[in-house]
């Protein structure tokens, strides 16, 4: 095995697993190294198991949502053994199957942990490795947390292959894994808690749908606890203490898991980077518009290892890797375009959000037409008996072009890709009301909606 390369990619995820496959397409001797299985987070312990999981309580809500309305619910239940084994039938072959796609695209493939001896040589397992250039691309980590007790808790992978649902569950933190855990946790049965530091949880998301949210996750279940720190976390009986302060007053709560959801940082503390001259912190590694390090020319980041404007998505990452093996490969400083890209939290019902908020609209001084429609009473929402439903489009009335859209309802994770791909094409609402929708689809709202 040759040890010296045009490209070590640090992150067999699926951003590094990209970049790697595209020079490589370009007769480049490519290394990628991974001391997990091959797959990252989103393909193994994110995005696409957490979504198997939420299907199974999917099925739940939508039973009881037509009860008394043709369905009778009673005794439908998910099997949580069952589900995870549905899981596991799509988790298993992954990290296989994308080690030998790399192989037959001669991509080196390497297991351990990788850390820098210098500028242009990397140690793994004991054995050093010399490359002209280098792509970060190692995903995040649970950000640290420091109250006592901290050591106990779980983090979203844990959860994801957890043998059985507990019946009380605590998270900690009002983020989007808190979120969607506990919409899941409550539709297999259990109690769930979240206890967020601040007043406002889904810091991201628009403020007027996040509280429609927090009152549907009140109604099956989930108690959003604002403005609450954990003192504490200790052993009990069978289970777990954890005591909140709010306002000065404390309170214990018994609980049987306690999963840490309170946010994540770049995971770039063991690599060594400073032996290699690369600037880096918890948000990445300090790079130029264009993806290449500010420090060290020879390296390049992207996702969660860069420190750049994109949210913390896959689809950014992999189109961040993209870009940076374009311009590793071309000698181009291309700028990845970050517009049009939409975000969800994966409750349920789904929340989310394209572009701007409202303040932030408002901030940069753009005449913001808010079009702003109750959807819960429409058609589409009342076929499934969904009651909790809304749209928020944000219009610069200079333009009529869309600065921002916000939608919490059923299947709007997929109407808010046809808001993106209007942004992005830089489409007037006036042309995006002209389309003809098949009708009746929850597509067919975006008019009305407009």
């Amino acid at each position: 095995m040759s040890r010296t390369f045009d490209l070590i990619v640090i992150g067999a995820g699926m951003a590094g697993v990209a970049a790697a496959n595209k020079c490589a397409a370009q007769g480049w001797r490519v290394a990628i190294v991974d001391s997990l299985p091959y797959g990252g987070t989103c393909a193994l312990r994110g995005c696409d198991p957490k979504k198997i999981l939420r299907r199974g309580a999917e099925v739940i809500d939508s039973a009881r949502l037509m009860r008394g309305k043709g369905i009778d619910d009673a005794g439908l239940a998910i099997n949580w053994p069952d589900l995870m084994e549905h899981k596991h039938g799509f988790t298993d072959p992954v990290p296989q199957n994308m080690e030998d796609g790399l192989a037959g695209n001669g991509v080196e493939t390497l297991h351990g942990h990788a850390k820098f001896v210098d500028a242009r040589q990397v140690e793994v397992n004991g054995k050093s490795y010399e490359s002209d250039r280098f792509l970060i691309a190692t995903g995040a980590r649970p950000r640290p947390l420091d109250f006592p007790g901290h050591e106990h808790l779980i983090d979203s992978t844990d959860f994801l292959d957890l043998d059985a649902i507990p019946e009380r569950i605590l998270f900690v933190g009002g983020g989007f894994i808190s979120f969607e855990f506990a919409h899941i946790a409550v539709r297999a049965g259990s109690s769930a808690i979240i206890v967020n530091r601040g007043d406002r949880p889904l810091k991201r998301f628009d403020p007027d749908l996040v509280e429609l949210l927090v009152e549907r996750s009140g109604k099956v279940g989930v108690d959003v606890r604002r403005a609450s720190t954990i003192a504490g976390v200790e052993l009990g009986d069978g289970g777990y203490r954890v005591t909140l302060e709010r306002a000065g007053v404390r309170e214990t709560i018994e609980t049987d898991l306690v999963v840490h959801g309170a946010g994540r940082i770049a995971d770039l503390a063991t690599l060594g980077l400073d032996a290699a001259g690369v600037e880096w912190g918890e948000h990445g590694v300090s790079v130029s518009d264009h993806l290449q390090s500010r420090t060290n020319p020879a390296f390049w980041a992207a996702g969660d290892s860069a420190d750049t404007a994109g949210m913390p998505l896959t689809p950014v990452a992999v189109s961040e890797a993209k870009v940076a093996a374009s311009n590793m490969i071309k000698g181009t400083t291309t700028v990845p375009d970050y517009a049009g890209i939409p975000t969800a939290v994966f409750t349920i019902p789904e929340l989310v959000r394209v572009g701007m908020l409202e303040a932030e609209a408002k901030e940069q001084g753009i005449d913001v037409a808010v079009r702003y429609s109750d959807t819960s009473g429409w058609y589409s929402n009342y076929r499934i008996g969904e009651s909790t439903a809304a749209a928020k489009i944000l219009v610069d009335r200079s333009t009529d072009r869309i600065v921002g859209a916000h939608l919490l309802g059923p299947e709007y994770a997929e109407l808010i890709n046809i808001v993106g791909l209007a942004m992005k094409l830089d489409l007037t609402t006036r042309q995006l009301k002209s389309m003809t929708a098949a009708y009746p689809t929850v597509g067919s709202d975006l008019g009305s909606m407009l």
